[in-house]
């Protein structure tokens, strides 16, 4: 009994530092866990994609917080939460995503495209002592997600 219990308080330890096997989620789950994309998860749920990021992946995801929409001309997010504008929404978001994971310390001191499940590419430039993808700055790189990898930015990227 003492022995079960103190395996268990063990396991407990573990898993909240951070030092053992944590409990992982998907790319859609941990962006809403953090608190700051929830403009981001209203426009993936009206856009239809909850489910693609929710799936096996891998994917890299350039995520605006709330605070880069708000950026946005007046009336942009809402025109865009329309129906009608639903391809629209859908080719913006999927210029955030890149296919496969693809970590900072792959990109360090490197400028490179790549290329968008939009179908365009984006610049990404790590050359400068940050990163850059187009013309916004990664705030965070690497949050890790069971399928992929998340980079918050300070941006809404819009395709050409």
């Amino acid at each position: 009994m003492l022995r079960r219990s103190l395996l268990s308080l063990m396991a407990f330890m573990a898993v909240s530092s951070g030092i053992g096997p944590a409990f992982a989620a998907d790319i859609v789950d941990t962006a809403v866990k953090a608190g700051k994309f929830n403009t981001l998860a209203t426009a993936l749920k009206a856009g239809g994609l909850i489910e693609t990021l929710k799936g096996p992946g891998p994917f890299t995801v350039f995520a605006p917080t709330d605070d880069a929409f708000k950026k946005l001309p007046a009336g942009t997010v809402e025109s865009l939460l329309k129906p009608e504008n639903k391809a629209q929404l859908v080719k913006i978001l999927t210029y955030h995503v890149v296919p496969g994971k693809v970590m900072s310390a792959s990109l360090a001191g490197k400028k490179t495209d790549a290329k968008t499940v939009e179908g365009t590419t984006v610049t990404v430039d790590a050359t400068m002592g940050g990163v850059k993808v187009n013309d916004a700055k990664v705030t965070t790189a690497d949050v890790a997600a069971d399928n992929g990898v998340i980079h918050i930015i300070d941006t809404v990227l819009m395709p050409k």
